[in-house]
């Protein structure tokens, strides 16, 4: 049987969204905001030559730079105000929920509603800052030892302190940005910041692909395979990101009312896109910093460990699939606390059939939660290695990894998600102000 709410979906067309004033405000404004963030992944940060910073961009586009070019939509490799994108604030975001389930005083503000969030984001700011500052001061010290000063036109104090203070304006100006196309806009503002970067540059990789399909560097045939192939992909993914597994609720006051039996959703992948980004970050470190080293001062031994732990080698791989897992793992008992679970459950006289409240409940939520989270993890672990694969032995471009793929999709279903439930907001409202004008037209005839 269906509900209110899919069959008001089911009856979307083009005329309701037309009406929908307030909405069409909404994405505007996000499109607007969005524009706003790719114009300034083109305004330069002063006394930098961008084109040196381009061409060690290309000599290690494999490794982390190469990765955090991706999140920045190219604004790394051009060296403009943003950078550093958005990325410090992702850091403080996941330090702040992290420290919050560990320290009991951040603990109670988590639990005290609109107040305590609105502290947990003060705080979160604050360690923006902080880690913008301090990531803006190490990027500016580099840029002036990179290649014996070839990259900054006048080293000295004077480029410290404008280079640092534009990469953290522009840090601090794009989590503004973020925060008011969440409040005023449509999706999540921090989540379609770094879409928007993904997908500003995938016309220029499909370009590069089908170039290398003209050129005879890829056959036509692995090139429409591929094609296919990344289809399915993203056809998984979908299934996946929405995927739950519904856990029965019984509420004895309910059944009472003979209202029928609720369900919890428990999502299927908890952690979201966090274990791959954290696990390449973590294991492209150590092969970036053996690349930036001067060659003839690098002993074999570090050489052949860079080398291993290349993308694209078994070693590499191996470890990044335990990564992967152990995030997945690690964000999942972060995310979700099955005690505080259970406990709200019976404080509301609610309990899962045949078990019993209390310690059982527990027992079987970190049971499902266990076997969800292992899913995930296998599901991510292949969505992640088989484009890995791809981009190594067949010169793929590295937006069509499976990183990227992943935000691509979970960004874009959480926003149709959010416009569709403005449609149907707007269609019951329609339906309360239609049912007032009747109650008032029976009046009057009588």
């Amino acid at each position: 049987m269906t509900s209110a709410v899919e069959r008001l979906t089911a009856n979307f067309s083009m005329g309701a969204f037309v009406k929908a004033v307030e909405l069409r405000k909404r994405i505007w404004f996000t499109l607007g905001a969005l524009v706003i963030y790719r114009i300034g992944t083109y305004i330069p940060v002063p006394g930098v030559d961008a084109a040196v910073i381009g061409q060690l961009l290309a000599q290690h586009r494999d490794g982390i730079l190469g990765l955090f070019n991706m999140f920045t939509g190219g604004a790394l490799g051009r060296m403009t105000i943003f950078a550093l994108n958005i990325m410090p604030y992702i850091s403080a975001s996941i330090i702040v929920q992290l420290m919050s389930t560990a320290l009991p005083s951040l603990e109670v503000l988590k639990k005290e509603g609109e107040r305590g969030r609105t502290k947990l984001n003060q705080y979160t700011r604050y360690l923006t800052l902080f880690i913008a500052v301090f990531q803006a001061y190490g990027v500016a010290l580099s840029l002036e030892n990179m290649q014996n000063g070839a990259a900054v036109v006048n080293p000295g104090v004077l480029f410290l302190i404008t280079c640092v203070t534009s990469l953290v304006g522009g840090t601090m100006f794009l989590m503004w940005v973020g925060e008011q196309i969440t409040s005023r806009g449509v999706g999540n503002g921090i989540s379609l910041i770094i879409f928007a970067g993904i997908v500003a540059n995938l016309p220029q990789a499909t370009a590069s692909l089908f170039q290398l399909g003209y050129t005879g560097a890829l056959s036509p045939a692995f090139v429409v395979v591929f094609l296919c192939l990344a289809a399915v992909t993203v056809a998984f993914i979908v299934f996946m990101e929405q995927a739950y597994r519904r856990v029965i609720i019984q509420y004895p006051k309910r059944q009472m009312l003979g209202e029928d039996t609720t369900y919890m959703p428990l999502k299927v992948n908890v952690s979201g896109v966090i274990p791959p980004i954290f696990a390449s970050s973590i294991l492209l470190i150590p092969a970036t910093l053996i690349g930036l080293m001067n060659e003839k001062s690098i002993p074999n031994w570090l050489s052949l460990f860079g080398q291993q732990f290349g993308r694209g080698h078994i070693l590499y791989m191996a470890f990044y699939a335990l990564m992967i897992v152990f995030f997945s793992y690690f964000y999942a008992a972060v995310s979700f606390n099955p005690v505080e679970t259970a406990d709200n459950l019976r404080k509301h006289g609610g309990f899962i059939p045949t078990i019993r409240p209390g310690t059982a409940t527990v027992a079987y939520f970190d049971k499902v939660l266990t076997r969800l989270t292992a899913i995930a993890a296998v599901y991510l672990v292949v969505v992640c290695l088989l484009p890995q694969i791809l981009v190594t032995h067949y010169n793929i471009p590295f937006y069509f990894g499976g990183t990227s793929l992943i935000i691509i999709v979970s960004v874009t279903i959480d926003t149709v998600s959010q416009i569709q439930s403005h449609l149907v907001a707007y269609q019951y409202q329609g339906l309360m102000r239609k049912r007032r004008g009747d109650k008032r037209q029976r009046i009057i005839r009588r």
